[in-house]
């Protein structure tokens, strides 16, 4: 077994394919039993590839990786424009500024490709990608977040003290079952006093 230092950076444009790579991989290795066609990895790779690529001007996404520079966790956060199509629209069909609490929203945030190594063992991979997406919504109490979660995610959420609304029915995406949620300053705010000293 390697034992490995994990560190957290930013992820900068040229390493878009690798995060697509990892991301649907370990979504198919976490939620799926049966053995995926290449052909089908592959094409959901390029979409999630083509989609954080029209994203990324407006969004930082966050990536743990070990010694060796490979990544062991991922995560993406997007200010929204008002103009662009968040996956949360493209996949539900759900307008963010229909949903309760958005009208009076000073921004709107969406978080996803949150993606762990299914053998990585270290506890606090969870909370520090979580803490570095939702700082911008902690630095501004009148700010609100949409993500689709799986299902498991979304109940380890719960526990660690996240509070998200469900706002629509699942859907199977990527291998699992999914969740929208929206999530605000008051539901994030205990998670992130509790574990903000793990980002430096």
């Amino acid at each position: 077994m390697r034992i490995t230092q994990n560190y957290l950076n930013q992820l900068e444009l040229e390493q878009l394919a690798e995060l697509a790579q990892f991301v649907v991989e370990e979504n198919f290795n976490h939620h799926s039993d049966n053995v995926i066609p290449e052909m089908e990895i592959q094409n959901d790779v390029k979409d999630v590839y083509n989609e954080e690529l029209s994203y990324f001007k407006n969004s930082e996404i966050f990536v743990v990786k070990d010694t060796m520079g490979s990544i062991q966790g991922s995560i993406r956060v997007i200010k929204w424009d008002y103009k662009t199509i968040l996956p949360i629209q493209k996949l539900f069909n759900i307008n963010p500024l229909d949903v309760g609490y958005s009208q009076n929203a000073s921004s709107v945030w969406h978080i996803g490709r949150f993606a762990t190594n299914k053998t990585n063992q270290d506890r606090t991979l969870f909370k520090r990608l979580m803490v570095s997406a939702i700082t911008p919504i902690c630095n501004d109490k009148n700010s609100i977040a949409f993500a689709e979660c799986d299902s498991k995610l979304l109940r380890v959420m719960n526990l660690m003290g996240i509070k998200a609304d469900v706002i629509g029915d699942s859907i199977n995406y990527l291998g699992s079952e999914t969740i929208p949620v929206s999530m605000n300053y008051e539901g994030l705010k205990g998670f992130y006093d509790a574990n903000r000293y793990l980002v430096s």
